[in-house]
């Protein structure tokens, strides 16, 4: 049951980006969004570390645990950014978070040994309720125009549900996730030496991306990592598709916004569908789950 509270919780830090920063992320270059938020995320990640763990060494993972972390936390990042920045937001954050359903259908077939109707099912209806709120209120069509756009948001999907799965599977013998976000760091830091001059970023921008490093980035690393080195992860993948209506829900809540309609059936749909997802696996719930 603990590795799905820290699935929540890291939802939950990736929801409140829209409600604790609102635009203020907007006015920075993807090469300077990398900079300042993963600086952030490898500071807070390692006092974090020195804190609870009494040390002031970081565990360095092997090449390969290595190689995984700089595939799933700054590939990932860039290539979002990336797309987010050639694409409309409301497309490609939808496409972008296909990766919810690829968490399911991959888990599912590692767990099963094949892939499940039933299982494919429930997952392309919560990415449904998830598109549903998203939506909201917006204009949606894709356009050969964005083609690039798509295609990046589209495989940041791909991208973190490989990362997610792998490192769900994979043999580490400590916290991997403050190396990874110091790889990140590192990468970020030439990247935005490479792409130099950049202009002093506003107060306002600073602080959004302060806190992106803190919390969406450096926080939610740190739980996604113990939910799912522990967590069945097909049941993981269903409680992700609750980040966009929390999102909404905190951005109501906090400032005075109201929610739609088509919000309140997108979780609708999206409870329906975790729901059938759980008794697609009731054969195995009690041998996978913890």
């Amino acid at each position: 049951m603990k590795h799905y509270l820290y699935a929540i919780g890291a939802i939950l830090c990736w929801a409140s980006l829209p409600a604790a920063t609102g635009s203020g992320l907007t006015n920075l270059s993807t090469e300077e969004l990398m900079f300042f938020s993963f600086t952030s995320a490898a500071i807070f990640l390692y006092l974090q570390g020195v804190f609870l763990q009494r040390t002031f060494t970081v565990y360095l993972p092997g090449p390969k645990g290595s190689l995984l972390g700089i595939w799933g936390i700054f590939i990932y990042h860039y290539v979002y950014y990336m797309a987010l920045s050639h694409a409309p937001l409301v497309e490609g954050t939808i496409l972008a978070t296909t990766w919810s359903f690829w968490v399911v259908v991959f888990s599912s077939v590692v767990l099963f040994k094949r892939l499940k109707v039933s299982i494919v099912g429930t997952a392309l209806l919560g990415m449904f309720g998830a598109g549903l709120v998203m939506a909201s209120g917006q204009k949606i069509g894709l356009t050969s125009e964005y083609t690039l756009g798509y295609v990046l948001a589209l495989s940041c999907g791909l991208i973190w549900a490989s990362f997610s799965l792998a490192l769900s599977r994979i043999n580490l013998q400590g916290e991997p996730m403050t190396a990874f976000t110091i790889f990140a760091a590192i990468l970020s830091a030439l990247l935005y030496l490479a792409t130099m001059p950049h202009s002093i970023p506003s107060l306002q921008s600073l602080l959004a991306a302060i806190y992106l490093g803190c919390v969406p980035l450096g926080l939610s690393f740190f739980l996604w990592n113990r939910a799912v080195r522990g967590g069945n992860m097909v049941i993981i993948g269903y409680l992700s598709y609750f980040t966009p209506p929390l999102a909404v829900l905190l951005v109501a809540i906090i400032h005075g916004k109201t929610v739609s309609v088509q919000v309140l059936l997108g979780m609708v749909v999206i409870i329906v569908a975790a729901m059938g997802g759980r008794l697609s696996l009731r054969d195995k719930a009690t041998l996978m789950d913890s």
